[in-house]
Formats: C-alpha cells, sequence, structure tokens
C-alpha cells in the first residue's frame, strides 16, 4: 500500500505547485504604460503667451517628492473672471471659498485688483472640515501678500487624496519663491505641476480675430480618474486676452461647459474638488465685449468652445488604464437632455467599457445600456453603428453585419458607437474610455 500512497502524494504536490502557477500567472497583471497610449504624439503644446497672466511652479513636498507640485498664476488688474464648479454635495473647501469669492468679484465688470491662482496636487483638502478652511484662509493670506493684492483675490484649488489635512505651511513656504519666478512663458511648468495620476500635461490654445483684434486663448487642465459630468469634473484654467465683462464670460464659460467638460466621463464618479476658471485680461484691446449674444460674444463663445472640448477630450484620453477612446452619439431620441441621458447610460456601462477594452463588438451590451437608462425607446425602431458598421436595426442585428467586420473595427484606438432610437429629434454626444485592469490597479492603492 506504501507505493500507492507515495503516487498519490506526488500527484498532489504537482497538482499544487500547478494551482500555484495558474494562481501567480492569474495576479500578474502587465505593466502600466508610463504615459497614456492615446496621449497627443506631439507632446504638450505651444502656448501664446496671454498678455497680464504670468506664471510659476514648484516643489512643495504636498505628497509627491521630487516634482513640482504648486503652481502660482498672477493675472493683472482689470481683468475679468468666471468659473464653474463640482455641485457635489461633499465639495471641498478650496471649492466653497471660490464660489463665494467668485460672487463677490462678478459685481464689477472687471475686478479692480491684481488677482492670483494658487493650485496644489496630492492633497484635495476636502472633507478636512474646519481645518480645511482655514488652511485655504492661509494660502490666500500668504499668495495675497507676495502679489501684493487682497486675500479675497485669491482663488485656491487643492486635487488629490480626500480626507487628509493639508500640509499648507509646506505650500506657503514656497509662494515667496514662485512670485519671484513668475513668466507669462512658464504656462507648462504650471501644467505639469497640478497633475496626479494623469499621465501627460494637458494643453490647448486656439486664436480668433475679433473686431480686428487678434485675441488668444490658452488653457491646461488636469484629470485621469474620478470623472464624470457635474461640472467641472478636473481642474480648469483658461486664460484669454480678450477685453470682456466677467457677466458675459460666465455666460459663455456655463454655455459651452454644457458640450465639452460636461460631456465627458471616465469612470462616472465626480470629484469634490472640480473647478474651471476662466479670466480675461483685456491686452488684446478689442473693444469690451458685454453681449455674450452678440457677433463679437458669440464669437469668442466658439473660440473658447475649441480650447475646452480639446482639454475634455484629452482628460478623457488619459482616462486611469485607458486604451480605448469612444464617442457615443444618440439621435432620435424623445429630447436633448433624453438623447444625454441614454448617451450616460452607455458610456459609463462597465459592460460597454469592457467589451471595448477587449475589442468585442458586442452590441447587446448597448442594447442593454439603452434600456436601463429610464428614457423612451422603442425596441423595434433602434439602431446601432459601429463606426459607419450598421450593426442592428429594426430590434434586430442588421442582415448585412458580419462579426468579423464588427471585430476589425474595434482594434482601433478611436471608436464611435452610434444609437438612433427613431422616436424623436433629440441628439447628444459624450466621450469616455474603455475600463482596463489598469484602472483597478491605479485605484486599488491610490492613498499608498
Amino acid at each position: 500500500m506504501a507505493k500507492p500512497k507515495a503516487k498519490l502524494k506526488r500527484k498532489i504536490s504537482k497538482l499544487k505547485k500547478k494551482i500555484k502557477g495558474l494562481k501567480a500567472e492569474l495576479n500578474t497583471q502587465p505593466a502600466l504604460p508610463t504615459v497614456s497610449p492615446l496621449a497627443p504624439s506631439a507632446g504638450f503644446p505651444t502656448l501664446p503667451e496671454i498678455g497680464g497672466v504670468t506664471f510659476a511652479a514648484g516643489a512643495a513636498g504636498v505628497k509627491y517628492q521630487g516634482r513640482d507640485d504648486v503652481m502660482l498664476a498672477q493675472i493683472a488688474a482689470g481683468s475679468a473672471v468666471a468659473g464653474v464648479f463640482t455641485r457635489s454635495a461633499t465639495r471641498s473647501g478650496p471649492v466653497l471659498d471660490c464660489q463665494a469669492k467668485l460672487a463677490e468679484l462678478q459685481k464689477t465688470d472687471t475686478v479692480a485688483d491684481v488677482m492670483g491662482v494658487v493650485v496644489n496636487s496630492g492633497n484635495s483638502n476636502a472633507f478636512t472640515g474646519k481645518t480645511g478652511d482655514a488652511s485655504v484662509e492661509f494660502v490666500s493670506a500668504s499668495a495675497a501678500s507676495v502679489l501684493k493684492t487682497k486675500p479675497q483675490n485669491i482663488l485656491t484649488s487643492s486635487t488629490g487624496v480626500i480626507g487628509e489635512p493639508l500640509p499648507h505651511d509646506k505650500i506657503i513656504a514656497v509662494l515667496g519663491d514662485l512670485s519671484a519666478n513668475l513668466s507669462p512663458a512658464n504656462a507648462p511648468i504650471a501644467a505639469g505641476a497640478i497633475l496626479t495620476t494623469d499621465t501627460f500635461a494637458k494643453g490647448s490654445a486656439h486664436s480668433v480675430e475679433i473686431g480686428g483684434k487678434p485675441i488668444q486663448i490658452a488653457g491646461f487642465a488636469k484629470g485621469s480618474g474620478m470623472i464624470a459630468p457635474d461640472m467641472a469634473t478636473m481642474l480648469v484654467y483658461i486664460f484669454t486676452d480678450a477685453a470682456v465683462t466677467s457677466s458675459a464670460l460666465q455666460h459663455m464659460i456655463s454655455a459651452q461647459n454644457q458640450t465639452t467638460f460636461n460631456a465627458i466621463t471616465v469612470d462616472s464618479d465626480t470629484s469634490t474638488s472640480d473647478t474651471l476658471l476662466a479670466y480675461a485680461t483685456g491686452a488684446a484691446g478689442n473693444a469690451q465685449i458685454t453681449d455674450p449674444d452678440s457677433p463679437e460674444g458669440q464669437k469668442l463663445g466658439a473660440a473658447l468652445h475649441q480650447v475646452m472640448r480639446e482639454l475634455a477630450h484629452l482628460v478623457v484620453k488619459d482616462g486611469e488604464g485607458a486604451t480605448k477612446f469612444i464617442e457615443v452619439a444618440v439621435t432620435g431620441a424623445s429630447s436633448d437632455a433624453s438623447a444625454q441621458t441614454v448617451a450616460l447610460a452607455i458610456a459609463n456601462s462597465p459592460l460597454v467599457k469592457t467589451a471595448a477594452a477587449g475589442e468585442d463588438p458586442n452590441w447587446g451590451r448597448v442594447v442593454m445600456a439603452v434600456g436601463k437608462s429610464g428614457e423612451p425607446a422603442d425596441r423595434d425602431k433602434i439602431s446601432i453603428h459601429f463606426g459607419d458598421i450598421l450593426v442592428a436595426e429594426n430590434g434586430w442585428v442588421s442582415p448585412d453585419y458580419t462579426e468579423d467586420a464588427g471585430v476589425a473595427y474595434m482594434k482601433n484606438q478611436e471608436l464611435k458607437i452610434s444609437t438612433d432610437l427613431g422616436i424623436g429629434t433629440g441628439t447628444a454626444q459624450v466621450w469616455t474610455c474603455d475600463l482596463t485592469h489598469g484602472y483597478i490597479t491605479i485605484n486599488a492603492d491610490y492613498r499608498s
């Protein structure tokens, strides 16, 4: 009986080793790319210098070591300001402070004094109570001192880990040096200082002629995860030399926001720190725009849209673990609002997003997402396209569709999923990315 037992033990031992090897294989994930595969090949763009705006960046060691993590911007006296923010019920101290200050700053067409922006990465100063509010006050007062202005003219943003006290003393310690190094050419380093899990800095620029004067617009953003429509879905800073009142600028930013930053989603989660700030210095010398609906106002609004939409797309392309950039278009809905809800249901569906990651043309998941949206839809009137390929129509797979064509299309880095509901004239476009194991890897140990 000894020999059979020995053989059984050897078999069990081999089986255990095999199981251990399989477990190790399953737990081994490919290394995350240093830079998103969807990042622009040309890198950070050349941004025009905006008259009246200067930047600086430095390393305070808020969380990250060996890299810039604080940005300071100075905006000339006589500028206009606008902003949009998250509507989260748990928004951060910096967001609440910005909203309160902005309401006061916008009581006049332009702000008579110098304004400033301070942004830190690594700590969001969110869910930090009175301590967080005090940190905002300390940073604002210090920045006002070095910029020789008033604390109420300083707007701050913080991004990073939630629930940890902001080491504001570290930020304050570098503000003097930053103010001494302010330059209109420093936008690229300022854009780099505000990043968290981002893999690349995001910038955009556009120019337009208004009233015979060349107008420049430049902006940069950060955002990679915790991205969903509720404004601003990230941190964004836009600067222009156009002459425009604060109220007109606010109208433009709010309107363009709806089809740019409020039309992207990475993971359906909205940050507590989402902020977009826009400044207009008037250095271009055009006649001041007071009416956003005037021809000049519409022209500036369209130019702002170009910059905002590009920045919004770049955020999606840097979605945590993303390998696919996906446009979701919905037509034929009962209303535009209904189309937006359906589009977001598709874009936020983990099943749709993982199918894209696996390059699986699983149109049934799109049908599922339409159905779960809660919006009016008629099964037998729905049609679905992947790119130019008609996949399904009249409530069933298209007779001309082939799986080979669908599989081939899904191998593209940029995809378009179009759904026509066939019941109305409502339309919407949103942008998202796929869902890969990289997203889990990044967020499973974000605080460590």
